[in-house]
């Protein structure tokens, strides 16, 4: 592992996390707790120290609008993003990225950067104008449906389709992603139903990502990716990036660790190469009670350990990391 410290360790890039919510005391996993700083160690997952002590180059910093705040999904989003604008003001030590050469300069700078993304359609609904508006401010990811259904698609849902429905992607959701690729916006698959997913792969012409979703064939959920879906999403050129999340790595949670979650990693890079997989921890936005893989982000070392006892080699390993996330941030964002 020595040949991975100091000046020449990888790039590491975390492709998802809820930690904005708790900015603004609207917690998906302590909905009744008070707001707490990021500048800060604290509860959760995520903070500034903890993102420096773990060496991560860039966190993509999801704005979710939960069940409870869509009266407003709109300006609650903007609530979000302000909350993050904050912190970049208050500090140097962690700035915005919007490029890929913001991150390539943090790992040179020794300070840490946020990506912006949302989670869930319901910010712009049902207007391209907001798309672009938001595109302004910074953002450069969106997970086009949560897991209930909003003007672009149907999301992942209940796996009742006698609640959920049928149907894909709307033609709003349809320009949608059109849009998202003359911007310049990552086009996120995770939690959307398999017959939207079929849609929006047989539209794209750019990259897209899966940003926290592991193997179907390991852990059977709805949220998950199966070998035929990680396979249409790399010959886009874009990746799958494995989750923390312990429902989606084992159903009993007496199994879910660090040894599993690796066991997912091993399952992509044997079905689409390491150059297709990455990390999307989704810290901050699920409980514990599922099992726990790594206790914060303060332990992404533990992840590089494990990938090295593993087999992996250097490069693949770097590529795990954040190297394929920073190649899809540079072809897409600039």
């Amino acid at each position: 592992m020595e040949e991975l410290d100091g000046k020449d360790r990888p790039i590491i890039i975390d492709g998802h996390c809820d930690t904005v919510d708790d900015l603004v005391g609207a917690s998906f996993t302590a909905p009744d707790a008070p707001p707490r700083s990021f500048l800060e160690r604290g509860r959760g997952h995520i903070d500034l120290p903890r993102l420096v002590e773990g060496g991560v180059t860039c966190q993509f910093m999801a704005m979710f609008v939960d069940d409870c705040y869509m009266s407003d999904p709109r300006g609650h989003t903007y609530r979000l993003l302000e909350a993050l604008e904050r912190v970049f003001e208050e500090t140097r030590d962690f700035r915005k990225a919007t490029r890929a050469v913001d991150i390539e300069g943090a790992a040179v700078g020794g300070y840490a950067t946020g990506l912006l993304t949302i989670e869930g359609g319901e910010a712009i609904g049902d207007s391209l104008d907001e798309l672009r508006a938001f595109y302004d401010r910074g953002v450069r990811l969106m997970t086009l449906t949560w897991n209930r259904r909003n003007a672009i698609g149907r999301g992942a849902g209940t796996g009742d389709p006698a609640l959920d429905g049928t149907g894909g992607l709307t033609p709003f959701g349809r320009k949608v992603v059109a849009e998202m690729e003359r911007l310049g916006m990552i086009v996120d698959v995770s939690h959307l139903a398999d017959e939207t997913f079929d849609e929006v792969l047989s539209r794209v012409e750019r990259p897209v990502v899966a940003s926290h979703s592991n193997s179907r064939e390991l852990c059977g959920h709805r949220r998950n990716i199966t070998d035929g879906m990680a396979e249409r999403i790399a010959e886009t050129g874009g990746l799958v990036a494995c989750t923390f999340a312990g429902i989606f790595v084992d159903k009993d949670p007496r199994k879910v660790s660090l040894g599993r979650f690796l066991d997912h990693i091993d399952r992509l890079c044997s079905v689409v190469g390491a150059d297709h997989v990455g990390i999307g921890s989704d810290f901050d936005g699920f409980s514990e009670e599922y099992g726990v893989v790594l206790e914060d982000c303060s332990h992404m070392g533990e992840l590089s350990r494990g990938l090295v006892e593993r087999g992996y080699d250097e490069g693949d390993i770097r590529k795990i990391m954040g190297g394929n996330w920073l190649r899809v941030v540079r072809e897409i964002a600039g």
